[in-house]
């Protein structure tokens, strides 16, 4: 085993799970075409799997053999080595909070980077680049609320914000009115409706 795998595969044991590696990280070992061919070899031997473009991880040995690491655990890694806010997507928060009783199909996230589209196994997760006001409150339980209410769209905005009045923690609930600068105006004026009840 050459020292250039050998570094690659520490490295990646290194991570906790999700933990992502980029050529980038290995150019003092070797060329770049160098770096790339070992880890292209290492994805066809299984040893790797290819998040994204540039972008590697370590499968997850368990009981029952190999698979991708969670979805989680790769957005948060997404996030400490890129500096980026990834949040859910307004379905997937819709449904959290107990506003539609449908699943998404789809892993979909909102991201303050680049759109484009993670590979873990037979999953593809979608990042799509959100707007300043849909990621303003991040994880927050009124973050999670607003991009809700933009999914459920201005028809079931009140009967939404109704549920959302008697979930949200009175902070959160406060949280929420207080952004209305930043919502779009049907989404401001259906919060203030609701809040003036």
């Amino acid at each position: 085993m050459s020292q250039l795998v050998q570094s690659v595969l520490s490295a990646a044991q290194s991570l906790p799970e999700g933990g992502l590696l980029s050529p980038k990280e290995f150019l003092h070992l070797g060329s770049r075409a160098a770096i790339d061919q070992t880890l292209t070899r290492l994805t066809k031997e299984g040893q790797l799997l290819r998040v994204g473009r540039g972008v590697y991880a370590l499968p997850v040995q368990g009981r029952f053999g190999a698979r991708p690491p969670s979805t989680e655990s790769v957005v948060e890694a997404i996030e400490a080595t890129s500096g980026e806010v990834v949040v859910a997507s307004g379905a997937a928060e819709a449904n959290a909070l107990g506003l539609t009783t449908q699943v998404p199909t789809r892993e979909v996230y909102l991201t303050s980077g680049p759109s484009r589209r993670l590979h873990l196994g037979s999953r593809e997760i979608e990042l799509k680049h959100g707007t300043r006001w849909q990621m303003f409150m991040g994880k927050r339980p009124a973050g999670k609320a607003i991009r809700a209410l933009l999914w459920l769209g201005p028809e079931q905005a009140s009967q939404a914000l109704q549920t959302l009045r008697t979930k949200l923690e009175t902070q959160e609930w406060e949280a929420m009115r207080s952004a209305r600068s930043v919502l779009p105006s049907w989404m401001a004026r259906a919060v203030s409706e609701v809040a003036s009840v």
